[in-house]
């Protein structure tokens, strides 16, 4: 009965504060979302619980609020791992936590934390908690209610079929070889250097590949939504060729298919799509436009030479995650909730 927290200090403050209108989710208030975390996940019935080190230190400030009459009675652990202050500290996090027995990780972050902590999670299922900025992996859920629900997956109370979602990924082939993946969107960039990472310039897209896009979501996966809306849950994808030149504030005339979407906070933008296609599990599409940057899950990470050949796999075999209101109501269902 452990589980693990992995909450990413850096999120929901990147360059979209100056270039769009997103809100800045201060540190202060993620350690006060891991306290009602932690008392979720103690209400479940979760004995141990594993944190990850943080330049923030979420750890030490979490725990201050809880002394005295108010003492948890959860073991919790600070993780032995050295600190780097980059990605790299989520993906070590959850492989160690895996070896440590930990049956369900909580993150806090976007959906960028949420790839990282994919590579290391292996079967583990993850509890993604939204404090990022376009995040279509990571939801938006009061931190009680995720504890709760992390804790009943954590403790084996609610049966994985209620509980967990098994998503789809998409795997980044260069050569051949397989380098990174991404759980949401592929982005294509006719630019060649990382800089701030995260997408905020419409004109520089040129392929969108995906594993989902819904209407009601925010950043790249809009444009998706506001084309052809596909569900998590669906064995689908979607490849998008955007015209050149790729962003327009009013529709204009033209061969391509014009996609009004909310491709960051604030900002409704007009985005060319050329051509789509639908893709099944299994399928590889081609990325068109070398040399590039590929940008994962909203941020830039891939640098494609312009002799590489580079393909992007759409697969079934994406993190489990934790399905919040299914678990709930399983557990109200088998009375969980009620003193007998």
């Amino acid at each position: 009965m452990i589980a693990g927290i992995i909450a990413n200090p850096a999120s929901g403050k990147d360059i979209r504060r100056l270039v769009a209108h997103a809100t800045v989710f201060d540190n202060q208030e993620k350690a006060n979302l891991i306290r009602r975390i932690l008392l979720g996940l103690q209400a479940a019935g979760v004995q141990t619980v594993w944190f990850m080190p943080d330049y923030f230190g979420f750890y030490e400030r979490a725990l201050d609020a809880f002394s005295g009459e108010n003492q948890l009675s959860m073991e919790i652990k600070l993780l032995p791992m050295q600190c780097k202050a980059n990605q790299e500290d989520s993906q070590l996090a959850a492989a160690k936590m895996v070896e440590l027995g930990v049956r369900c990780l909580v993150t806090l972050g976007g959906d960028g934390t949420n790839r990282v902590v994919s590579k290391g999670a292996g079967v583990v299922p993850i509890m993604p908690v939204s404090t990022g900025t376009n995040n279509v992996f990571s939801v938006m859920v009061e931190g009680t209610i995720a504890g709760l629900a992390a804790g009943l997956v954590a403790t084996g109370a609610v049966e994985e079929e209620y509980s967990l979602i098994r998503t789809k990924k998409l795997i980044i082939y260069i050569n051949g070889k397989a380098v990174d993946i991404a759980l949401i969107d592929a982005v294509v960039l006719a630019e060649q250097f990382i800089g701030c990472r995260a997408i905020w310039d419409m004109g520089k897209i040129r392929q969108i590949v995906a594993t989902c896009g819904e209407p009601f979501h925010i950043g790249i996966a809009a444009i998706v939504g506001a084309l052809h809306p596909i569900d998590m849950r669906e064995s689908k994808g979607i490849n998008l060729i955007i015209e050149s030149g790729g962003q327009r504030q009013y529709p204009a005339q033209s061969s391509s298919i014009q996609v009004n979407a909310a491709v960051g906070p604030g900002l409704i933008r007009s985005v060319p799509v050329r051509s789509y296609e639908l893709m099944s599990l299994g399928q590889k599409v081609v990325v068109r436009h070398v040399p590039c940057v590929i940008a994962v899950d909203g941020e830039r990470e891939i640098i494609v030479g312009p002799e590489d050949c580079v393909e992007i796999e759409l697969v079934q075999t994406g993190p489990l995650v934790v399905d919040v209101k299914s678990t709930l109501k399983r557990a109200a269902e088998k009375g969980l909730f009620i003193n007998r």
